[in-house]
This record gives C-alpha cells, sequence and structure tokens, in this order.
C-alpha cells in the first residue's frame, strides 16, 4: 500500500474563482489534489488561477471528460493503489458523469439517478410535479408549432429555455409568438451545450414566473437535512435572466424564508437528493412559492464566500470532506452578513480598462473586488452569466449594511469600451 497521500480527484469545474476554490480546501486539508479535464486550460483565465495552479493542484490529468469509461480509466492507477479518496465537482455538467463514477469506485457521492433529475431541468419538474411540488406550468417543445402552442396555453410573456445548461445560458423571455420562435430555433439548432455534451431536443416552454427570487443552501450530513440558509438574488434585466448579485442571508421576513425553505426541502426530497450540498433556486410569486432550479451541488458564484463571511462555515473544505467519507463542520461562528454585486457592460466592444477598482477596494467592508476580463477582451451587455466584467464582495453586521456597501464599491467601478466599428459590428 502506498504511504503518498490519499487523492481528491475534481472532474472539471465552473470557470470562475469558485469554480477553483475546491482544490484549494482539499489540497489545504491534505490531500493529493488531481484536476481532470478535456481542457485544463479553459480554466486559466480565471483571475485566480496562477495561483491555484501553482499551489494547489498537484496533478493534472487530461481525458475525456464527458466519457464515463475515460474517467475510469484515467483515475484506475490511484484506485488500484488505495490511494483514490473522493471524485467530485461543482460544475452541472458534470455531476451526472461524477456521480456514476463515485458508483463504480464505491466513493461517497450523490446517487447516478438524482444526479440526473438535478441535472436535467425536465426530468426535475416532473419529479417534483409528480410529488406535488409546485413548479411553473411547463412543455418540451419538439418543433416550433409544439413551441407557439405552448406559449398560447401559458400565455404571454413565457419563458423558452435549454434543459441541460447552466448560467442562464439560452435563457429567455419572450414576449411575442416571433420571440418564441427566434429563442426555439437558438437552442434547439444547437446539437451540444457549452461543454460538448448533446442537448435534449427541443426547447423548455414554461410559464413566465412573475416575482422575486431566492435560493435555499442546505447540506445533507448524517441524513439530516442541514439548511444554512437563504440568499437573496439580484437579476438584470429582461429578456435574460443574468445574476446580477447575491445576498446572504436574506433580507426576507421569517415566515416568507419558511415558505421558500420548506418547499426547497420538498423539492429535494422529490429529486431524491441523497448526498452533500444543494443549492434550490426559488421564486416568490403572488400564489406563494415556485421550484425554478434543483441543483445537487454547492451554489456557485460568490455565494460560498458569502456563507463563510457570514457565518464562519468553509463550505468547500466541509463538502470536501464529505466527499472523501469525512465528517463535516457546520457550526457556526459568526453572525454577519455579505452580498456580491456583479459588473457587466453597458455597450458590446473592446475593452480598454475598468475604472475605478482602487476606489472600490476603499469602501469599508469590502473584502473582494475581482475582475475577470483584460484590455483588448471584446465584451458586450450580459447575456448569461458568463458575459460578467467582474464583481464585488462586502460585508457587514447586518444585511442591509452588506448590500449598501457591496452597491457602493459597485458604483466605482466604470468599463471604458471602445465601441465596435461598423465593419467589426459586421463580423
Amino acid at each position: 500500500m502506498s504511504t503518498a497521500p490519499d487523492v481528491v480527484a475534481v472532474i472539471e469545474s465552473q470557470l470562475s474563482n469558485f469554480g477553483l476554490t475546491p482544490l484549494r480546501a482539499a489540497h489545504e486539508l491534505g490531500f493529493h489534489t488531481v484536476l481532470v479535464s478535456n481542457n485544463p486550460d479553459r480554466y486559466r483565465v480565471v483571475s485566480s488561477a496562477e495561483e491555484v495552479f501553482g499551489k494547489y493542484v498537484d496533478e493534472i490529468l487530461v481525458a475525456d471528460t464527458n466519457s464515463l469509461d475515460a474517467l475510469a480509466d484515467a483515475l484506475e492507477p490511484f484506485r488500484a493503489d488505495g490511494r483514490l479518496r473522493a471524485v467530485m465537482t461543482v460544475t452541472d455538467y458534470n455531476i451526472p458523469l461524477v456521480a456514476e463514477l463515485a458508483a463504480r469506485f464505491g466513493l461517497p457521492g450523490l446517487s447516478p439517478e438524482a444526479a440526473r433529475t438535478c441535472r436535467d431541468k425536465l426530468l426535475m419538474r416532473r419529479a417534483c410535479q409528480a410529488a406535488g411540488v409546485a413548479v411553473p406550468g411547463f412543455h418540451q417543445a419538439t418543433d416550433e408549432d409544439d413551441a407557439l402552442a405552448a406559449a398560447e396555453r401559458f400565455g404571454y410573456p413565457c419563458v423558452v429555455k435549454p434543459m441541460t445548461e447552466s448560467a442562464s445560458i439560452g435563457v429567455a423571455l419572450c414576449r411575442t409568438p416571433e420571440e418564441v420562435l427566434a429563442a426555439y430555433r437558438g437552442i434547439s439548432s444547437v446539437p451540444t451545450d457549452f461543454r460538448g455534451q448533446p442537448r435534449r431536443p427541443g426547447a423548455l416552454v414554461e410559464e413566465y414566473l412573475l416575482g422575486f427570487e431566492v435560493s435555499v443552501e442546505s447540506v445533507l450530513v448524517d441524513g439530516r437535512r442541514e439548511v444554512l440558509g437563504v440568499t437573496d438574488k439580484a437579476l438584470g434585466a429582461h429578456p435574460h435572466f443574468v445574476e446580477m448579485g447575491d445576498t446572504f442571508p436574506s433580507m426576507l421576513s421569517e415566515p416568507v424564508r419558511r415558505e421558500c425553505v420548506d418547499l426547497a426541502l420538498r423539492a429535494l426530497e422529490a429529486v431524491g437528493h441523497d448526498f452533500g450540498a444543494a443549492h434550490v433556486e426559488v421564486k416568490m410569486t403572488a400564489d406563494g412559492p415556485r421550484i425554478v432550479e434543483v441543483n445537487g451541488r454547492m451554489p456557485g458564484a460568490e455565494i460560498t464566500q458569502l456563507i463563510r463571511e457570514a457565518t464562519g462555515i468553509h463550505l468547500q473544505r466541509e463538502v470536501a470532506r464529505l466527499h472523501a467519507g469525512l465528517p463535516a463542520a457546520l457550526t457556526r461562528t459568526r453572525e454577519r452578513a455579505a452580498a456580491s454585486r456583479y459588473l457587466a457592460a453597458r455597450e458590446p466592444g473592446t475593452l480598454e480598462r475598468i475604472e475605478g477598482t482602487d476606489l472600490a477596494r476603499r469602501v469599508p467592508g469590502v473584502v473582494e473586488v475581482d475582475l475577470e476580463v483584460h484590455p483588448g477582451e471584446r465584451v458586450r451587455p450580459a447575456e448569461s452569466n458568463l458575459d460578467l466584467l467582474g464583481y464585488v464582495v462586502a460585508t457587514g453586521d447586518t444585511t442591509g449594511d452588506a448590500v449598501r456597501r457591496a452597491e457602493a464599491a459597485l458604483g466605482q467601478l466604470t468599463p471604458v469600451i471602445r465601441r465596435d466599428t461598423t465593419e467589426e459590428q459586421a463580423r
């Protein structure tokens, strides 16, 4: 038996600073960290990549991360010598494969069936509907006439979205039949998703939920679901659904939070979620809360950082511990608040610079100002979370303090953009 450190393998990740945090957390726990990716260089655009790759990634394996057999073959040497302790991911695109891989190797993880249900918005809605958990009206449209008929049934405006994307990619509010057709064609004409995996045919047409959005963060430990809290989510302008900021804990009243939590927990039961962290998005409407998404993973964006700043709970580390078969420590060590706000371009063009970063960092309570784009890169008004330019995080003794500080910091940032010429626009 090898005396080398046990291995935690991270199979792909989100394309963000958060996406690299499991590697850092596992390394700090003393594990040999392995990043498995079909394109490891994609992560080097992330602002923290140089530090993470230099200090916290012990090994990189290049493999077909859309193939279960290829993943198993890549990690077999670690399994064979008894060192493979955990396989995990925080990106929706790889959750089902990682669940199957964990089951094959006898490692802790989400059940493959639950992972598939969480991953696919159509399967998730069907499971919730069958269990009596409130979801928007929905229909899988497989041709243009089908999409138009569903839109008429739900009424305008409605929402058209792909079923297996993440980061709000391709999600659109449609106010007219022409917009429904354009959204349907844009989705159904692309056979693969953002990570090259086959898309389910057609598109999801849904009833539009008028209201505000929150997410419920929880962790399943020893058969008991520990609710960490409710996150207030700020969305950008339609027709897109870009996430422009998060606040933890929620500023909503206790009864409203309780309604959202109760529905989220019922949704997790409905999809069979049976391991680790979960991130459930809920819309509060005039008719009560409705499920938007059920994600079988930690929350993305900066929510884990907000949780840590507000409560002291290091969620990335504790989830890594769970995947490695270790007990998780979810005891709060402080009661504060934190908020993130995101920077977006107001016009398309080439980024020349972002002004005001020093001012943003000087706002009291600001703990991070991060820019994810560089001068010379092309930018555009955000259509998905992938188009955001950067973010700020601020803390405070109350939710209100954190929000006002984050918004004050964001207000200092000004992207200076050279507008496209007519020739560039034509390309």
